[in-house]
């Protein structure tokens, strides 16, 4: 398959019932480049003018920009377009790979030296604060992990029994919303779905990170491009991190533009911060992908 390019906006407006006096905002709104995709353009606009803007890489590897404002405004306009590329992904044998016991063995702390993949992978095996490893979730996994698999062979069908026993229903969560409540409810949206199987990975051992980006539709039957997706990536030796999608059980492919990856949403929420003053506030977010052609320019 050829490469694909897509045009991607991302709006975000916060409306605010009182004046904001101060806030010092975090933004996860530029793109990753790396071995699937490569970002060829990018730029953040922001209203009002931040006093400081700065940008930094954080602790996985996700660039961040930092903006401060110090006059008052009722209304909040960050405004993020994108260029990306994204190759055809590859193709895995699923029945090939390294046991899911082998890799757990090989990602359980013990004091000797470790190579670099196995260190960086250890960072995504522990509970964070949106993913909490309980015994239910190991439970709910368990037939998925029959003995001697493969890590791929399992992640297919934990991918395949979230999507099957859960219900996409957009506006009945929120992040603030307990997985444990999601998962008792069977109901949820992308990142509900996402953080339930990084749970579950989690809980037998294996290293999953979660990844925030957008989807291209297109027509496919595909759901979750309302606003910003998620999914789930599992360390899969010795093909590194394989990428799943629950929400809509399939592997990623060239419809998944990636914007960060971290432990959880906390990591990568594409725009947090603090603020002084306000009042209530609604929020406005749209997003568009549009496929360019190779007679775009870029």
């Amino acid at each position: 398959m050829s490469p694909v390019r897509y045009a991607v906006r991302h709006e975000t407006i916060y409306s605010y019932g009182r004046e904001v006096l101060h806030s010092h905002q975090l933004l996860h709104l530029t793109p990753r480049s790396f071995a699937r995709q490569q970002c060829l353009e990018h730029s953040i606009l922001i209203e009002p003018q931040p006093a400081v803007r700065s940008e930094h890489l954080d602790p996985f590897g996700n660039c961040v920009t930092r903006v401060e404002f110090d006059r008052p405004h009722e209304r909040l306009q960050v405004v993020a377009d994108m260029v990306v590329k994204l190759d055809a992904p590859r193709e895995l044998p699923a029945d090939e790979g390294e046991s899911w016991e082998q890799v757990r063995d090989q990602l359980n702390y013990l004091a000797e030296p470790r190579p670099a993949p196995l260190l960086e992978a250890m960072r995504f095996r522990g509970e964070s604060a949106f993913v909490r490893l309980k015994q239910m979730f190991g439970e709910f996994a368990r037939e998925c992990f029959e003995p001697d698999a493969s890590v791929l062979e399992v992640a297919q069908r934990l991918m395949a029994k979230v999507y099957e026993e859960f219900t996409y229903a957009p506006g009945e969560t929120e992040i603030a919303t307990p997985l444990i409540e999601v998962f008792h409810r069977r109901r949820g949206v992308c990142q509900d779905y996402a953080h339930l199987m990084i749970a579950c990975l989690r809980s037998a051992g294996l290293a999953a990170r979660y990844v925030s980006g957008y989807l291209y539709t297109g027509g496919s039957g595909l759901v979750g491009a309302e606003a910003s997706h998620a999914w789930v990536a599992v360390f899969a030796p010795p093909f590194g991190w394989v990428e799943f999608d629950p929400t809509n059980n399939v592997a990623v492919r060239q419809e998944h533009v990636a914007l960060a990856w971290g432990r959880d949403f906390g990591d990568v929420s594409p725009l947090r911060g603090v603020i002084l003053g306000g009042g209530s506030h609604t929020l406005s977010v749209r997003v568009a992908v549009q496929p360019l052609t190779v007679q775009e320019p870029v």
